[in-house]
C-alpha cells in the first residue's frame, strides 16, 4: 500500500479547507470557488489545455485523418447518426478536433465543439478513478469484504438458476464479494437491466443511491463471487463505497479529487442553463426505416437533477472533457503538472485482473480477445477485435453512442461521441478508430 508523500499531504490539506467551505455551497458554484481559492494560493488546480499541433509532427497524416472525416460526414449523410464530435491526441499533443452534423435534428442545430453527450458506461472508469485515490490514500484494501463496509451485503444469497432467477430460489453464497470484484464486474451483481432488477426496482433515477443499494444487496446474486464477469451495477455500489470512505457525496468527491485537478469543465451528473443548450439529443433508429428518432432513455432526463447521483451510468461529459482524462492516464497519472495517480497505480489499473478461470469474457467480437483491469476493458489478443489495437491498449465505451481508448504502444488517445441507441450506428466509431490508424506514417 502506498504512503503520502509530503507533497500529497500539502495537497490533501488545501484540498480539505477548500472543501469544508465548499460543502456550505451549491454544486455549480463549487468548481469556481475551489478555481478562485487555488488560484489566490497559486496551485495548478487546473491542468493546461493540451498543445495543438500538424498531424505530421507526430508521425500521423493530415490527408488520411482527412479520410476520418469524411466517412464521419458519410455516416452522417446515411443516418446513422446525427451528428459527432471526434478528438485525437498523440503524444500529449491534440492533432485532430471536428465536430460534425446536428446536436438536434429538430432544430437543425449544427453540433458544437463542446457538445455534452450522455456517457452512460464511460462513467465507471471515472469513478474506478476515485476509488483508486482513496486507495492509494490508505482507505481500504482491494480484498477488503465490501460487507465491511456495507453490511446488509453480509448476508446475500445467489440465485438457484441464473438463467431464471427466482426470488423464492435461492442458496447461500460461497465467498465474500470483495472491493476488487466490484472493479472487475465478478461481483455476481448483475446490469441494470437485468429483468429481475426491474421487477424488484432495483434501479431508479428517482431513488437515493442509499437505496440503490439497499435494493440491490436485497436481491440475491446470479453467481457466487470471482467466478464469472458479469457486467453490470458493480461500479454504482463502488460509489456509496468512496461517499463511506471519504466521508463527502460521491459528486463532490468527483468534483475537488478529478474533475478540477484535470480540468473537466463540463463532466456534470446533470446539465442546467448554458450546459443544457449544448446537450446532444439521443435518437434511436426505426426498426423498419432506420430513420432516427428521439429516444428518452430515462424517466429523469439528465436536464434535470436526479435523486440518484450513479457512478456506474450517471454522467455528461465533452469529447475534449474525456480526452483530458484519458491524456492523464496515458501521462501515468498526471496532467500539465497535477498528480491524480502515482504511476504504479494506473499501470496496476489497466492490466488484466480477471482470473484465468474467468476468461474469456465473451465468446464472441471484442470480448473474447479481452481482460478487464480496475475500471477499463483491457486488450489481451488483439486478433478478436475487427478494428485496430495497440499492445497494452485498454479502453472502453457507453451504451448511447461513445467510445475513449488509450493506446500506450503508440502514444495515441482516441475520444469519439455521438448519441444513438443501440449504439452500433453503422459501426462509425470502428471505422474511425481504423482511419486514425491507418494514419500513422511514423511509430
Amino acid at each position: 500500500m502506498f504512503v503520502l508523500t509530503a507533497g500529497r499531504v500539502r495537497a490533501q490539506v488545501l484540498w480539505a479547507t477548500m472543501a469544508q467551505s465548499a460543502r456550505r455551497t451549491p454544486m455549480r458554484l463549487r468548481r469556481t470557488a475551489i478555481t478562485l481559492a487555488c488560484l489566490t494560493l497559486a496551485c495548478p488546480v487546473f491542468a493546461q489545455d493540451l498543445q495543438r499541433a500538424a498531424p505530421e509532427s507526430v508521425g500521423l497524416s493530415s490527408a488520411r485523418l482527412n479520410k476520418a472525416t469524411e466517412a464521419l460526414e458519410a455516416h452522417i449523410e446515411a443516418g446513422h447518426i446525427a451528428g459527432v464530435v471526434a478528438a485525437v491526441a498523440r503524444h500529449g499533443k491534440l492533432v485532430y478536433f471536428e465536430a460534425l452534423g446536428q446536436r438536434d435534428l429538430q432544430t437543425r442545430d449544427p453540433m458544437p465543439e463542446d457538445a455534452l453527450f450522455r456517457l452512460y458506461s464511460m462513467t465507471r472508469s471515472i469513478t474506478s478513478t476515485a476509488v483508486m485515490i482513496l486507495w492509494e490514500e490508505g482507505a481500504f484494501q482491494l480484498d477488503d469484504p465490501i460487507s465491511t463496509y456495507l453490511p446488509q451485503f453480509a448476508d446475500q444469497r445467489v440465485f438457484v438458476d441464473a438463467r431464471e432467477p427466482d426470488m423464492s430460489r435461492t442458496r447461500a453464497r460461497n465467498g465474500d464479494i470483495t472491493v476488487r470484484h466490484l472493479l472487475t464486474h465478478t461481483s455476481g451483481i448483475g446490469s441494470r437491466s437485468a429483468p429481475i432488477y426491474r421487477t424488484e426496482r432495483v434501479r431508479l433515477r428517482s431513488i437515493a443511491l442509499t437505496q440503490m443499494v439497499d435494493n440491490a444487496a436485497r436481491v440475491p446474486l446470479f453467481e457466487d463471487p470471482g467466478t464469472r464477469f458479469r457486467y453490470g451495477i458493480s461500479t454504482t455500489m463502488l460509489g456509496r463505497l468512496i461517499e463511506i470512505w471519504s466521508g463527502i457525496p460521491l459528486e463532490q468527491f468527483l468534483e475537488e479529487r478529478v474533475f478540477v485537478p484535470l480540468g473537466l469543465r463540463d463532466t456534470v451528473f446533470w446539465a442546467d442553463g448554458e450546459q443544457a443548450d449544448r446537450l446532444a439529443t439521443v435518437y434511436r433508429p426505426d426498426n423498419a426505416s432506420g430513420a432516427l428518432h428521439p429516444h428518452a432513455i430515462e424517466e429523469v432526463p439528465f436536464t434535470e437533477r436526479p435523486t440518484l447521483i450513479e457512478g456506474g451510468v450517471g454522467l455528461l461529459s465533452s469529447t475534449m472533457d474525456f480526452l483530458r482524462f484519458s491524456q492523464m492516464f496515458l501521462n501515468k497519472g498526471e496532467l500539465g503538472g497535477n498528480r491524480v495517480l502515482r504511476p504504479e497505480t494506473v499501470e496496476m489499473m489497466t492490466r488484466n485482473h480477471v482470473p484465468d478461470s474467468v476468461l474469456p469474457l465473451g465468446t464472441r467480437g471484442y470480448m473474447a480477445g479481452s481482460g478487464w483491469g480496475l475500471g477499463f476493458n483491457v486488450v489481451l489478443d488483439s486478433s478478436a477485435y475487427t478494428f485496430p489495437v495497440g499492445n497494452g491498449e485498454y479502453w472502453w465505451d457507453g451504451s448511447a453512442g461513445t467510445r475513449f481508448s488509450i493506446d500506450p504502444e503508440h502514444g495515441i488517445v482516441t475520444v469519439i461521441m455521438a448519441q444513438v441507441s443501440p449504439s452500433r450506428g453503422g459501426g462509425f466509431r470502428e471505422e474511425f478508430k481504423t482511419l486514425v490508424y491507418d494514419a500513422i506514417v511514423e511509430p
